[in-house]
């Protein structure tokens, strides 16, 4: 398929990336082994290996990660978001959005995917997952904390960017 004019590509992941993706995959069904039933049967999935967030009474947050569709890398993301309110602190997680068919990877992909503040990801413990099910949307996500605290009564949302690897679309 021809690249549209204009189009900008994506590298595949380096090396300290691919490993940064294995060892969040890792601690995520560490985390909840129930989880590799998302693995097996959505159609794609996007892992933000490290996501800072913090804020004080306005904040945000931003992460980076990797679009993966049959197991195999399409692209690159990015997450920021936006939040105001009474908040203070600070933390780094991980994430995993996947996604239930081709629909949801296309929208996703088109940039009409935001998480507001009415979605809910599962903060990842054992069996966590066991009752986690996809949006009206066709998303599921999924948090894993990894340090920092964060005390907060705010609103906000999240909004997605998508990079095609070279050759995919």
């Amino acid at each position: 398929m021809a690249a549209c004019a204009g189009q900008d590509f994506t590298e595949p992941p380096t090396v300290e990336e691919e490993a940064d993706i294995a060892q969040t995959v890792s601690d995520f069904k560490r985390a909840s082994p129930d989880i590799q039933k998302f693995f097996d049967e959505a159609h794609a999935y996007a892992i933000f290996p490290s996501v800072g967030r913090g804020g004080l009474g306005i904040g945000g947050a931003r992460g980076t990660g990797w679009v993966f569709e049959n197991g195999e890398v399409i692209g690159s993301t990015t997450m920021n978001m936006l939040t105001v309110g009474a908040q203070a602190g600070g933390q780094a997680y991980a994430e995993i959005l996947f996604f239930k068919d081709a629909d949801a990877l296309s929208s996703f992909k088109a940039g009409r995917t935001e998480l507001g503040a009415e979605a809910t990801a599962v903060v990842l413990k054992q069996k966590a997952t066991a009752e986690a099910g996809y949006n009206t949307a066709g998303i599921a996500v999924f948090v894993l904390p990894k340090g920092g605290a964060m005390a907060e009564a705010s609103v906000g949302g999240q909004k997605f960017s998508f990079e095609p690897l070279e050759g995919t679309q």
